[in-house]
């Protein structure tokens, strides 16, 4: 029995774990990398053809985002889901077939002035809706037959809406082990969602450490805060910019605002305008608005139920088109102004900042977690410039973020979270945190009498044996192999799946086997020059 970690292994993004089990292969989560491990995103270390089902554990596209190229490669298993994480990974995953090939389309339209080959998308809206006949809707608290050999129970994360913990028994050559996956794990009294729920057995839990070094804001400050921003910006005579995740965030956000109207918290402008402008956050919202029974933490039901609405406030814009979309930067009037991506590194969000990033009098708010690399980031970090269509845009607007407004556990939720487990697990393979997170709250763990490490990119655990079976490979070394071109990068990848078929084909005809080597020879005599 056999656990590798293929993504969010000392990295913030990119969620993948591969479970094996007697002959069974199951992935838990097939997110894209973002911001500084993007450029890995086109290829997997493994046949996604010999994968036999995927877990996912919610909707967001670090988690889910590569689920289309891993059908579009040969994977034709279930994927298994809560029902409201399928209904959000319709639009999303549509939405992010979009943007593959709207990237694609572009790329190519610059590359034919340079000669440059066409550029190929990630995937297609095809692979999408391909993707999506391959859910299948589950409930929290079901017992879900995955194999003869792996059993899935989902439990409320509290993270987003349909978020799950994913806790799988596993059973090989008689013994069986409880496996929890957190995905991600929800901070305390979000509006909208419910609290996370506890888990309290397990042999092995892989859990989340986005905040793993840090606490959020105090509670009860936020609508506050925002209302403050929102009166500072407004006074000033700019825009207030908010990246916010289309999913989950954006409705958060409009959540406050609803009750920022209501409470009369913004005294100069009680009549300020928000305009989201997100196709995908749209949409999103339509889902959210509706009767998510199950899902929505008692407050939201009763709104809902009640038909005064989660998000419906006077001066409320949701925007449809391009063209609305552009308005927003032509008309001077002040606005807050909700848009994607909530990192930045795609969307509508960058023509905003574009036209708001250089006015002294506008503010760009974070609400979300930023990765390394990305736009966001080096926006916090206080650069003064940056490089937006072509062109530079000095940076003078006031940057600010509010911490409190996350959908990720601090550290001391993730520490309350893991506490539940009674008796503790036998070892926590602590993921989905940066290069010096990770091991910062593994090293936490630790110190609470926790077996527990940060493990890295391809490491493979024992889970029999309870040790690592195969090194993986430091971020450090990673970042050097960026470098290398992506054909370079996607010749390994198909070196590694060459060895998986020899491995597959042991024990058969000598004939067929002669034949496959001497093809591979043939390869060989080639390609060594």
């Amino acid at each position: 029995m056999k656990l590798t970690f293929y993504g969010a292994a000392k990295t913030v993004t990119g969620s993948c774990h591969h479970l094996e089990c007697g002959n069974v292969r199951v992935l838990v989560d097939c997110g894209l990398r973002q911001g500084a491990d993007e450029e890995e995103n086109g290829f997997f270390p493994f046949h996604p053809g010999n994968i036999d089902a995927v877990i996912l554990t919610h909707a967001h596209i670090d988690h889910s985002g590569r689920l289309p190229l891993l059908v579009k490669l040969g994977f034709k298993g279930p994927i298994y889901a809560t029902g409201a994480t399928c209904k959000l990974a319709d639009i999303m995953l549509r939405d992010s077939a979009h943007i593959q090939e709207s990237d694609a389309e572009w790329k190519n339209r610059k590359g034919k002035r340079s000669g440059k080959a066409d550029a190929l998308p990630l995937y297609t809206m095809a692979d999408a809706e391909k993707t999506l006949e391959q859910l299948v809707p589950c409930s929290y608290g079901e017992t879900v037959r995955v194999s003869e050999e792996i059993t899935l129970r989902f439990t409320d994360a509290g993270h987003m809406l349909g978020s799950a913990f994913g806790e799988l028994c596993a059973t090989e050559d008689g013994e069986t082990k409880k496996l929890v996956f957190s995905g991600d794990i929800g901070n305390l009294n979000q509006p909208i969602i419910r609290d996370p729920s506890l888990v309290t057995e397990a042999d092995f839990v892989v859990m989340e450490s986005t905040y793993g070094n840090r606490r959020h804001e105090k509670q009860g400050n936020y609508k506050a805060s925002l209302a403050q921003i929102v009166e500072d910006t407004f006074t000033a005579g700019g825009n207030l910019i908010i990246p916010a995740f289309a999913v989950g965030r954006t409705q958060e956000l409009l959540y406050y605002f609803r009750e920022i109207k209501e409470e009369g918290l913004v005294k100069r402008f009680p009549d300020f305008p928000v305009y989201v402008d997100s196709p995908l956050a749209r949409e999103a919202t339509m889902i959210f608005a509706g009767d998510q029974t199950g899902y929505l933490d008692e407050d939201a039901l009763q709104l809902v139920q009640s038909n005064v609405g989660l998000f419906a406030f006077p001066n409320l814009y949701l925007c449809r088109t391009t063209e609305e979309s552009k308005r927003l930067n032509e008309d001077t009037t002040s606005k807050v102004i909700i848009s994607a991506s909530g990192m930045c590194d795609a969307g509508r969000i960058r023509h905003h900042l574009k036209h708001n990033l250089w006015r002294k009098e506008s503010t760009i708010l974070f609400v979300g977690f930023q990765a390394r690399g990305g736009l966001g980031r080096l926006l916090l970090d206080g650069v003064d410039a940056v490089k937006l269509f072509g062109e530079e845009i000095a940076v003078n607007a006031r940057i600010q973020e509010m911490y409190g407004l996350s959908a990720h556990a601090d550290q001391a939720g993730l520490l309350e979270w893991i506490g539940g487990f009674s008796p503790p697990p036998r070892h926590v393979f602590v993921v989905h945190g940066d290069s010096d997170v990770a091991p910062f709250f593994a090293g936490l763990l630790k110190e609470r009498g926790l077996s527990a490490h940060a493990p890295d990119y391809k490491e493979a655990y024992d889970l029999i044996a309870d040790t690592v079976l195969v090194p993986g490979t430091p971020p450090v070394k990673r970042r050097r192999e960026l470098r290398e071109s992506p054909a370079y990068r996607r010749l390994v990848a198909a070196g590694e799946q060459l060895m998986e078929v020899i491995s597959r084909n042991r024990g058969g005809a000598n004939r067929d086997l002669g034949r496959f080597a001497d093809q591979i020879r043939a390869l060989i005599d080639k390609w060594d020059r």
